[in-house]
């Protein structure tokens, strides 16, 4: 806690602060944002989902405020893999009147330790950390703190030197995107420079993240879940995790897709609706999953991925990219006969074989910075050009 500054105000941290999240939890220590409602969370106890849904991809704090000084104690859950190298410690982005001023992070905190070759998982409590901004200008502005995209990050107490007030909703459009762990932003540097981020400055709308890492399989609770968020343009990509897990085979996959979009529709029946398959995945294009870890690469201290499966599997159903994007490509084609605001987008076009042969897949999974970077402006420039699915016509 600071001393010797009287003039501090605490703000308690509440649902009307925060911009991202569709569910706040009040923990034992603060709030903790989630990026799925209690109930979805309740239908699914893989780990997995459990630890990506809680990571606050796309969350952020935003007020407004005359305060040069902002303090954020907050109780970061850093993950640590058995024989990979450490990984860096979550990132806070600062913007003010929505540009950048500042970045952050918070040590301590909880550890989670996860091993690979056994699948076995050992959280250790450990203490909270502060956020620190100074130095702000002392007009009245809107200020925006986006939280780790890849930490789990309860929120513990704000505190000013001026007082706090929720920030007055923007006249933008609010961007709903569903995806896997590279929309979720592994690989970017921070969280205002994951793909979805950048497209969503670059288009001058209001993201709503739900890029899950490992996640993106289909599942109705997710459907549901974007189908009672209000939202003015959404996009779901699909393709990577499914291959990765091995989940479902091509006669599972087709139906599943299509109750997934009728969903959706129920409850935004009008509402530009982008597919977008899995961008370029040299390991998946012909060869099915599961993706598993390289441990041979972890001695060098680097982890890396590699196809299990076996592309003659191919003829009794499995799934490669290759397999998704031509049946993504059908299923869209045959409901946009009467849905004209069902949109398609091969994820070729945000990366493909010509990226891959400049910027490769550091891990053979997920991008780099610059590839994040590239999406971003690739696909602001596709859906939010004039003739693309996101434009101002639909408005």
């Amino acid at each position: 806690m600071p001393t010797g500054t009287p003039d501090w105000i605490t703000t308690p941290v509440t649902a009307d602060l925060l911009r991202g999240a569709l569910d706040l939890e009040h923990t034992a220590h603060g709030v903790l944002p989630h990026r799925l409602p209690a109930r979805a969370r309740a239908q699914c106890t893989d780990g997995q989902l459990a630890m990506a849904e809680a990571q606050p991809s796309g969350v952020r704090l935003v007020f407004r405020t005359r305060a040069t000084a902002i303090e954020l104690d907050t109780l970061p859950t850093k993950q640590v893999y058995v024989g990979a190298p450490p990984r860096p410690e979550g990132v806070y982005d600062l913007l003010v009147d929505g540009r950048p001023a500042g970045q952050g992070r918070v040590s301590g905190g909880n550890t989670l330790t996860i091993d690979m070759t056994t699948g076995t998982t050992e959280h250790r409590p450990g203490p909270p950390g502060t956020l620190r901004f100074t130095g702000l200008p002392e007009d009245a502005k809107d200020v925006e703190i986006w939280l780790p995209h890849n930490e789990t990050t309860e929120l513990l107490t704000l505190r000013t030197d001026a007082p706090v007030e929720p920030a007055p909703q923007r006249d933008r459009k609010v961007w709903l995107h569903h995806g896997s762990s590279i929309s979720h932003g592994s690989g970017a540097p921070s969280p205002t420079a994951t793909w979805p981020a950048l497209a969503a400055t670059l288009g001058g709308v209001d993201l709503i993240n739900l890029g899950f890492g490992g996640s993106a399989l289909l599942d109705p609770f997710t459907a549901r879940a974007m189908r009672d968020t209000p939202a003015d343009l959404i996009s779901v990509k699909l393709g990577i995790n499914l291959v990765n897990t091995d989940l479902m085979r091509l006669r599972a996959f087709t139906p599943a897709v299509h109750g997934f979009l009728d969903t959706i529709r129920e409850g935004h029946p009008d509402t530009p609706l982008l597919v977008v398959s899995a961008v370029l995945c040299p390991i998946h294009e012909e060869t099915p999953g599961p993706s598993l870890p390289d441990f041979g690469s972890l001695a060098g201290g680097q982890l890396r991925f590699r196809a299990a499966g076996d592309p003659a599997e191919r003829a009794s159903g499995k799934l490669a990219l290759g397999v998704i994007r031509e049946e993504l490509a059908r299923i869209v084609a045959q409901r946009s006969a009467e849905d004209p605001n069902l949109y398609y987008l091969d994820g070729r076009e945000l990366y493909g074989r010509a990226d891959y042969a400049e910027l490769p897949l550091p891990d053979e999974i997920h991008p780099d910075a610059a590839t994040h970077r590239r999406m971003g402006e690739r696909f602001a420039a596709l859906a939010f050009a004039a003739d693309g699915p996101f434009a101002e016509r639909h408005g």
